[in-house]
Order: structure tokens, then sequence, then C-alpha cells
């Protein structure tokens, strides 16, 4: 039975970074490492690109975790951060709830590391709390696909919903009159061909206006 089109709405959505610490990376072997950076930092550039309210939240940081990747804590150095002294499930940490509450949004797009643990454990949770939650699959990392799919069989039957940061942003973005120049700086940022397709367009277009 097909379920009703909730589209992402860039005034009711709030984005939650999970565990993205230096150690917990080393562990990601699903996707690239400079692939998966890039992915991450991409979903940070529309977070700030849209003014979506963001939460950081890191697990032991000083344990084996690690700190978070500190590209994150310069692009928001303003927005809660909430180092978790032990939970592993970030929606059991008090403060990390008061952070996501009080933005005042009711969609939240949540990535991290590890993808069964760290994105699947918080998002379980703000689902049973009545919150529409939207899983970046490509700014989430684990071990390998076996683990990678099962934590997104268990999400998607909760009523997650997986997207990639780029349909994340087309998504909130809605018509490309919005702002042209804006939303293609932030793909040709992190999109190699992108930034290819822009840069001959910007050409055509000079050639067609002398």
């Amino acid at each position: 039975m097909s379920k009703p089109y909730r589209r992402l709405d860039k005034n009711n959505a709030a984005v939650l970074l999970v565990d993205h610490q230096a150690g917990l990376l080393s562990l990601v072997r699903d996707i690239g490492p400079d692939t998966f950076k890039n992915n991450v930092l991409a979903l940070a550039d529309l977070a700030k690109y849209f003014k979506l309210p963001t939460v950081l939240t890191t697990s032991f940081e000083n344990g084996p975790n690690g700190p978070l990747v500190p590209e994150l804590r310069q692009m928001f150095p303003d927005a809660p951060f909430i180092p978790r002294p032990g939970q592993i499930n970030a929606w059991d940490n008090e403060d990390f709830v008061k952070a996501v509450k009080a933005t005042g949004k009711k969609q939240l797009i949540i990535a991290g590391v590890v993808t069964e643990v760290c994105v699947a454990f918080p998002a379980l949770a703000a689902i049973e709390e009545g919150y529409e939650v939207f899983v970046v699959t490509d700014a989430s990392g684990t071990f390998n696909e076996i683990t990678r799919h099962s934590a997104w069989n268990r999400m998607t039957e909760a009523g997650a919903q997986l997207m990639t940061w780029f349909g994340v942003a087309c998504e909130l973005h809605r018509d490309w009159r919005n702002d042209v120049d804006g939303l293609a700086a932030l793909f040709s940022s992190h999109i190699p061909d992108y930034r290819n397709l822009i840069t001959s367009f910007s050409i055509a277009q000079g050639a067609k206006n002398n």
C-alpha cells in the first residue's frame, strides 16, 4: 500500500549530526573515506545554506571514538553541541533531546556514524515521539553493506525516509528560480561533474550575451 508523499519543508526541518567523530570515521567501510567526508560536509553546507537549526553530538569522545570532525565545529560554532558522556543512543541523553525539541521543528534530517546504532537508535526513538525522520544515507556510514541494509530496513519499516544529501537539497529548494547561483555553487563545491556542468553553462551564457 502506498504512503502519502511527505516532503521536506525548510521551515519545519532541523539537522542532527550524530557522532561524526575522528575515531568512528575509521570504521566506515561501506563508502570510501574521501567520498564520505565530502558527503558529510555537503550535508553541513546545505544546513547552513537553508538556515536549518543544527544539533551536534558525540559519544564518549574522551575514549576511542575520538573528537567531532573539526570542520563541523568550525561550521557551526553557535549550534548546540552535546558531548554525551556514555549514552549510546543519543535520544537517551536529556540535553540532546532538549536541544532537538528547542528547535521547534517536527522534521528531523539525521546522519551519523555508525548507521545501525548512532543513526538508527535516535531515528527510531524520534519516530516514536511523533517526529518525521529523514535519514541521509550517504552522510551516514558503517562497517559493510550487510549492516547498512539491516539498519535501513529497520528504520524504513518504522517510517523513516531514506534520502541522499543531494535529494535533501533539491527537495528543500523546491524551485531553481528561488536561487540558481546559490544552489549551483553548493552543488559545485561537492560534485566535480556538477562544477563542470555549471562552468560549461556559464561559458555558453556568456557567449550568448556577447
